[in-house]
């Protein structure tokens, strides 16, 4: 066959496609194999560059990157194993084909030693070659989509990515941080939605195990036969309904790390196997007589007082002790309400851009919430903690129609939640160590009585007298745990 013109020094164009499957670089000597490659392969959508001998392959790959490498065994310059080794020198992750036309076992397995990817001798078979191609670049490519999927949950869960700038988050943050690098158990306490799994793949994605799994195990919603096979597997046989065996999550996260939501839920008998992963690395799948070693970090969670359910006989105190070797606190959002804006904005953010809706040339929110909204954010108590503001922010940007967002796309909730909490000594008095938003509180409660009784407990007058919608009034009486009196029949 004549040779392509130009293709040596340009690379070809893919032919019927504008999206190549793939890059691929021919290497051998015989103008007629280049050509019939080059041929087979843009049919079937790759882009293709070739290159006459061992030197002009190796330029080749100083100057682009490809998704397979075919490569002729035997060459003039050099031969292909020494452009095979030289490759392997520079870069270990692209496929390599040997093709030759001296087919022998002994060759293949010094190729493969090598780090050739696979073998063919002159006259191939298309349907194969192009079949082992195709394995050869999907497998490629999702071993480069989970590098790319491992570094975006890094970047996700890194610490500098936890919102929070009050001081006891920061004081948190610096522990996780020393450390995520260690082996040591770490029992993670706080109130429901406060976001100690966050916390927890944080420390993960920072520690020697990054690359390894993360499983998370919802203690509290196994009944405890189930959870003591889905953690320790079991074997054929080993009850009624176990047709098969199965491994466990220790085993299927070995060298990685097990995340226990509410561990306090856990069963006495599970605690007891618990704690002999943790003191010996090992365990007896269910049925079985056989022990199995594992390399597993543990981190834990709960929401309820350990120490106290240790002293009732719920909670072993063994194993509560070789948990709580690092004991990691987050506090509730009512103790960091100065992390509740930036909250706020980071929510903003992220559901603008799952809604495609409120973003700015960069990709960010311009939506916020009037003042007033914001001062109920503010105040609220937030029981439902962090996770009680997202779905609060997720509302808004659902319910948004302005990039103002008013108080009455706030849900009930928030509005009737049973007020603003003012602290108050024994004499009436605001305490003496009443928070700003109480103080700000008090006072604004103070004017608007005085405004009611001014305007004789007309709402409407009361509202124009401070400037103020009337709903925006009513709102803050029910906030401010306002009594409001009959309207008097004179003025």
């Amino acid at each position: 066959m004549p040779e392509l013109k130009g293709s040596e020094s340009t690379g070809s164009e893919t032919i019927g496609s504008t999206a190549p499957k793939g890059r691929i670089l021919v290497i051998d000597d015989e103008a007629d194999i280049r050509e019939s490659l080059e041929t087979l392969l843009q049919l079937e959508g790759y882009h293709v560059d070739l290159a006459e001998n061992g030197t002009a392959g190796l330029a080749r790959l100083e100057e682009s990157s490809y998704d397979i490498v075919l490569l002729d065994l035997m060459m003039p310059d050099r031969s292909g194993m020494e452009v095979l080794a030289e490759i392997r020198q520079r870069d270990r992750q692209t496929p390599i084909f040997m093709i030759t036309a001296y087919g022998s076992i002994e060759v293949a397995v010094k190729a493969l030693k090598l780090g050739a990817s696979d073998y063919f001798s002159k006259p191939w078979d298309n349907e194969k070659l192009l079949l082992e191609i195709d394995r050869m670049i999907a497998k490629g490519r999702l071993e480069q989509e989970n590098v790319l999927l491992k570094r975006a949950l890094k970047q996700r869960y890194n610490f500098p990515s936890i919102v929070g700038k009050s001081d006891r988050m920061q004081r948190i943050l610096e522990l996780a941080g020393q450390v995520a690098s260690s082996r040591s158990t770490i029992l993670i306490s706080g109130e429901t939605g406060t976001g100690k799994e966050l916390i927890a793949k944080a420390i993960h994605a920072n520690s020697p195990r990054a690359d390894e799994m993360f499983i998370a195990v919802n203690s509290g919603a196994f009944v405890p036969d189930l959870l003591e096979s889905t953690l320790f597997g079991h074997v054929k046989g080993a009850f009624t309904g176990a047709i098969a065996s199965q491994k466990g999550y220790f085993e299927v996260a070995n060298r990685g790390t097990i995340f226990f939501d509410e561990i306090g839920t856990v069963g006495l008998d599970t605690q007891a196997k618990l704690l002999r992963v943790i003191q010996e690395k090992e365990f007896r799948p269910v049925g079985s007589t056989d022990v199995a070693r594992v390399d597993v970090r543990i981190l834990a969670a709960t929401n309820q007082d350990l120490k106290r359910a240790v002293e009732e006989g719920r909670f072993r105190e063994d194993l509560y002790y070789r948990l709580n070797v690092i004991n990691i606190v987050i506090p509730p959002l009512r103790d960091r309400r100065e992390d509740i804006p930036l909250l706020v904005e980071h929510f903003f953010d992220k559901y603008c851009r799952e809604n495609e809706k409120y973003l700015n040339a960069e990709g960010h929110s311009v939506l916020c919430f009037e003042p007033e909204a914001m001062q109920i954010l503010m105040e609220h108590n937030w029981p439902g903690n962090v996770r009680e503001l997202e779905n609060v922010v997720e509302r808004a940007v659902v319910l948004a129609t302005a990039p103002t967002v008013p108080v009455h796309v706030l849900p009930d909730s928030l509005l009737t939640a049973g007020g603003v909490k003012i602290r108050r000594d024994e004499s009436g008095t605001l305490s003496e160590d009443a928070s700003l938003f109480e103080i700000v509180a008090d006072f604004e409660r103070h004017k608007i009585i005085e405004a009611l009784e001014a305007a004789s407990w007309s709402q409407t007058d009361a509202a124009e007298t401070l400037h103020i919608p009337l709903s925006t009034l009513n709102q803050k009486i029910k906030r401010l745990n306002i009594e409001v009196r009959r309207k008097s029949a004179e003025k």
